[in-house]
């Protein structure tokens, strides 16, 4: 019984300090119902009773986070709009970016085909000098 009492205090202190703290934080023009200071007395005053009323009936409806001026606003692409994704704040420095990110991107893959191709003739002369030395040791097998 005893644990039982003390689970319910804690309870009720942490939904209090919590409520409390919401109250005290959200800005006066999104509370609903009440001015801020009065709900910040009904919820001081009646922890239980003020915190639930606090939640039902005097906080926001939604908290939206608020954008940074590097977010987007609405993109075409709604899979690509959340929170957090930056959109660039100088155009023409996006463009120098993108552009050496395609430079780059080319160059990489002139490289790796140089590469590749490097390596054809290098496998295809060891093919020819396998055959060769194959065709001194044994003149007959053709």
């Amino acid at each position: 019984m005893i644990k039982l009492d003390l689970l319910l205090g804690v309870v009720t202190f942490a939904l209090w300090v919590f409520c409390l703290v919401e109250a005290i934080s959200t800005p006066a023009d999104r509370i609903r119902n009440l001015p801020k200071v009065a709900w910040v007395l009904l919820v001081l005053l009646f922890p239980l009773v003020g915190s639930i009323a606090w939640l039902v009936a005097g906080r926001p409806e939604s908290t939206t986070a608020a954008r940074s001026r590097h977010e987007r606003e609405a993109t075409g692409f709604p899979e690509y709009d959340r929170p957090g994704r930056a959109a660039p704040a100088d155009a023409a420095k996006d463009e120098e970016f993108l552009r050496q990110v395609r430079e780059r991107a080319d160059e990489q893959r002139r490289r790796h085909e140089q590469a590749r191709r490097e390596r054809e003739r290098l496998a295809e002369e060891e093919r020819e000098r396998f055959r060769r030395g194959r065709d001194r040791q044994d003149p007959d097998a053709t």
